[in-house]
């Protein structure tokens, strides 16, 4: 490595990342002798960068304790990560976005400035709300993913499916969306020729070709998101009337579980009158769940399909009567 600068910041790198290295470890490392390796340091020193020498068989060179510094230069992919785990941090965080911008703008000054403006149209991209969800995608997909709908670029995807079948994808990026934990990409599936969505901890590769798309005026991303799951075809259509609030229904029912239609508009329960009625719509792939959702609204429900629903709940019932009683049969 022939330039001194780029080298004094590798070798920073370097310090940082597992210390103590041995002045041999740091020559190899940087393919430069020890010599250069001493000249080194002590550039890092005159910046104000302490470095410790240790003496004896194991010593070699270490960062002063307390004197990590922040560092340098940041790839496009490690802002996304960063990003990433910060989306995990804001749920226990008192000003959260506020947390999450001032972090941000403090890494992004640590980059080229023509990286930063690149960086910051892609996470511009992603909105934001995402909670820890179970697996999180590659943070390289992510940026090219973020970059592609920014810009407006076709990509090829590499899709691994639930099934664990792996497929070649031409789509029209259109928005990533952070729902229930996940990171999903709203693309327009050009073989397809309809509007799919895809999960982004699933997308083994993303390239974005030089071909661009005119992105069509959409409603929010989130939302629709939100409805797509609410309207998916699983086994299970329930329906269900509920005496409450919106605001009580939609803490147990989110959008993406059920669709509510008011059935009694010029009743508001404002005025200490009873609540209205909603109609809830709920597609399920099994019906376990459904029981101790109606019994945790704890309002006035009625079921109005299916009727095996109503054998469940009326089955889960005579259980907590049982418990109730003390009986042990």
């Amino acid at each position: 490595m022939a330039d001194p600068t780029a080298r004094a910041l590798r070798l920073l790198e370097l310090l940082q990342s597992a210390p103590p290295r041995t002045a041999a470890e740091l020559a190899e490392r940087l393919g430069v002798d020890e010599r250069t390796v001493r000249r080194d340091v002590a550039r890092l020193g005159e910046a104000g960068v302490h470095v410790e020498v240790l003496r004896g068989r194991y010593g070699g060179y270490r960062l002063a304790p307390g004197r990590r510094v922040l560092p340098i230069v940041f790839s496009g992919a490690e802002v996304v990560a960063v990003f990433l785990g910060f989306t995990h941090a804001r749920e226990s965080a008192d000003e959260p976005d506020t947390a999450v911008r001032t972090a941000l703008a403090k890494i992004k000054r640590a980059m080229r400035p023509e990286d930063a403006e690149r960086v910051a149209a892609a996470l511009a991209a992603m909105t934001r709300g995402a909670r820890r969800g179970d697996v999180d995608p590659d943070p390289a997909v992510t940026l090219a993913l973020a970059e592609a709908v920014s810009r407006s670029r076709v990509v090829e995807l590499r899709y691994r499916s639930g099934e664990g079948v792996l497929s070649r994808r031409r789509v029209h990026p259109r928005d990533l969306v952070a729902h229930a934990g996940r990171w999903y990409l709203v693309a327009y599936d050009t073989d397809k020729r309809e509007e799919r969505t895809f999960r982004v901890d699933r997308i083994r590769t993303a390239r974005a070709l030089a071909e661009t798309f005119s992105a069509p005026q959409r409603p929010d991303a989130a939302a629709r998101l939100a409805e797509r799951f609410a309207d998916a075809d699983y086994r299970w259509r329930v329906v269900l009337r509920v005496r409450a609030t919106e605001d009580h229904i939609r803490a147990h029912l989110p959008p993406s579980v059920a669709r509510l239609r008011r059935l009694d508009p010029e009743v508001d329960g404002a005025d200490g009158s009873a609540p209205p009625w909603y109609r809830a719509e709920i597609r399920a792939e099994s019906l376990d769940w459904i029981p101790p959702v109606i019994a945790a609204l704890d309002r006035a429900v009625v079921i109005d399909q299916p009727d095996a629903l109503r054998e469940r709940v009326r089955t889960a019932a005579t259980r907590m009567l049982r418990a109730a009683s003390g009986e042990d049969g």
